[in-house]
């Protein structure tokens, strides 16, 4: 299927805050409770449509372990949007954040999205991360931010289309060199004419796991 463009993701975040079962149930419309460590990087990918513009999202699954974080560093060029997750159940996954945003900020675009995900809000009754604080958090760090359960599906696919919602806007507003794939960005087959402005002869490779 044609798409106008293909947004290239990244989850990052500690081990267990649900990364996989995010991007599972973001793209297959299910929840695995038991799933394997996530060795080095996963991947997947979806259409979606923003403001009647087929996207493509092209997602990277990272490895929370601190044993992985140096191939985790090298996904986080070239990702024009992240997943900052955590687990509202896990105090120490929340305190951990300030390192993660770290790492992201030396290691990837700086114009990047990121979305703050609180993820298992379906176990409330065990939460140790107030909502307020994740909201302060994200408001402190420039950062969108849902609270979501990739258990129950509540908010997995707006945390996704609302990070690629704010990348269409930056490149509207003329904040990425679409051209240059470092971005994060590729412009594809059927590109149309909008606010952006045509891109005559721009394409996108396609073929492998870049397509």
């Amino acid at each position: 299927m044609s798409y106008d463009y293909l947004f290239k993701y990244i989850i990052i975040g500690d081990t267990g805050v649900g990364k996989s079962c995010l991007l599972l149930q973001f793209t297959d419309k299910r929840f695995q409770p038991v799933h394997d460590l996530t060795i080095g990087v996963e991947f997947g990918a979806r259409m979606v449509t923003i403001d009647n513009r087929p996207i493509k999202l092209q997602i990277w699954d990272t490895a929370g372990q601190e044993s992985f974080r140096s191939i985790t560093r090298s996904y986080y060029r070239g990702a024009a949007g992240a997943l900052l997750v955590y687990d509202i159940t896990r105090r120490e996954t929340f305190n951990h954040l300030a390192s993660w945003l770290e790492d992201a900020r030396q290691h990837a675009n700086p114009n990047m999205t990121i979305m703050l995900v609180g993820n298992k809000s379906d176990l409330s009754h065990r939460r140790a991360v107030s909502k307020e604080e994740g909201e302060q958090f994200a408001k402190e760090n420039g950062l969108l931010f849902l609270e979501a359960s990739a258990r129950t599906a509540q908010n997995v696919e707006e945390a996704f289309i609302k990070t690629a919602g704010k990348i269409l806007q930056k490149i509207q507003e003329g904040v990425f060199d679409v051209s240059n794939e470092s971005s994060g960005i590729k412009v594809g087959y059927g590109r149309t004419q909008g606010p952006a402005g045509p891109r005559d002869g721009a394409v996108a490779q396609r073929g492998g796991c870049c397509s």
